[in-house]
């Protein structure tokens, strides 16, 4: 299974949606299970620097098939791979990033949003992925 252009249009707007709710304009990218650019959003007033984060977090959850935030269990001080972040071209290792999983169990890709607080982040970025199941 693939993801569709339907299908990721639909995640950037209950993302953006959910960001315009708590008043949080962001960046928002969609990538395939390849890591590949799906669909992106910059919202009005979401600042130029979270782009790449985006991307980034978007592309992390892609590589690993976890949230971001959860690649960081393995790649901080201490844990099994540390330095892990500098792999990859450089991974974005912290909350806003998350796989996209079809009802079949299939990996379809990753969600990323930048430009909030990481709470604010993971919030708009859980409230777009529920737009794939919704």
């Amino acid at each position: 299974m693939q993801l569709t252009s339907k299908q990721a249009a639909a995640i950037l707007a209950a993302g953006a949606a959910r960001a315009a709710a708590i008043s949080v304009p962001v960046n928002l990218a969609v990538l395939d299970a390849a890591a590949h650019l799906k669909a992106f959003e910059r919202m009005d007033g979401a600042v130029l620097g979270s782009i790449d984060v985006a991307l980034g977090k978007a592309r992390t959850s892609a590589l690993f098939q976890l949230s971001s935030a959860a690649v960081w269990d393995y790649c901080k001080p201490g844990a099994p791979a540390p330095n892990l972040e500098a792999s990859n071209g450089g991974l974005m290792p912290f909350p806003g990033g998350l796989p996209l999983v079809a009802a079949d169990g299939s990996f379809l890709g990753a969600v990323g949003v930048s430009g909030g607080a990481p709470s604010q982040d993971l919030d708009i970025a859980e409230a777009a992925v529920a737009a794939l199941h919704g």
